[in-house]
């Protein structure tokens, strides 16, 4: 097993749409090994492929004991909303804001054999499942914000110089960087983050 470097905003694969797993086998294997052992560095909430810059249908997640994958997830989403949590991302480090997410998921998919998984889930866990989904539908965090807190969202971006922190990024251990659910120093804890060691 490998720790990954975490690709940054800016890099295509991150707004490219992931492509279905079609081969379930030992390079699928090894991916999700690698990609429990990166998420577990960083104490994650969870990962998806193209955040390591693997562009499949691919994500892992631990939420409150609770730890697996899902290969080619299908998300079938309740009409109403949880409260508005603070999410952050890994590829967007130092940018956190709260996120309006469907209260209950049932999530459809395979596990790394192949085999036919669903899981009911809601709370935080349903939060992550939204989150990690929409990796692997090339949306971020950032795109699901309204209004000011959009704005904002974008120019703190622009702001940064995010093509010096991918550089840096791939150079270190995910471990450096911060939760995949990582917070913002203005914006507080996120409650991802709340259980974990990282700010």
């Amino acid at each position: 097993m490998a720790i990954l470097p975490i690709r940054i905003i800016g890099d295509p694969v991150l707004r490219t749409p992931a492509d279905p797993v079609a081969d379930f086998g030992p390079e699928l294997e090894r991916l999700v090994a690698d990609m429990m052992e990166t998420m577990e560095d960083v104490d994650g909430a969870g990962l998806a492929a193209p955040q390591v810059g693997v562009g499949q249908r691919v994500f892992t997640y631990q939420i409150d004991g609770v730890r697996g994958h899902l290969v080619n997830p299908v998300l079938e989403l309740s009409d109403d909303f949880q409260d508005d949590v603070v999410e952050g991302c890994l590829s967007i480090p130092g940018v956190a804001y709260p996120v309006r997410r469907r209260r209950t998921v049932t999530a459809s998919g395979f596990d790394v054999q192949g085999n036919a998984v669903t899981i009911e889930a809601e709370g935080m866990l349903a939060r992550a499942f939204q989150h990690e989904t929409d990796h692997l539908d090339g949306i971020l965090f950032v795109d699901r914000l309204e209004g000011d807190e959009r704005r904002s969202a974008y120019r703190a971006i622009r702001a940064a110089d995010y093509s010096s922190v991918a550089g840096q990024t791939v150079t270190k251990r995910a471990g450096h960087v911060g939760s995949a659910f990582g917070t913002g120093a203005s914006f507080g804890k996120s409650a991802f983050g709340a259980a974990r060691s990282s700010a």
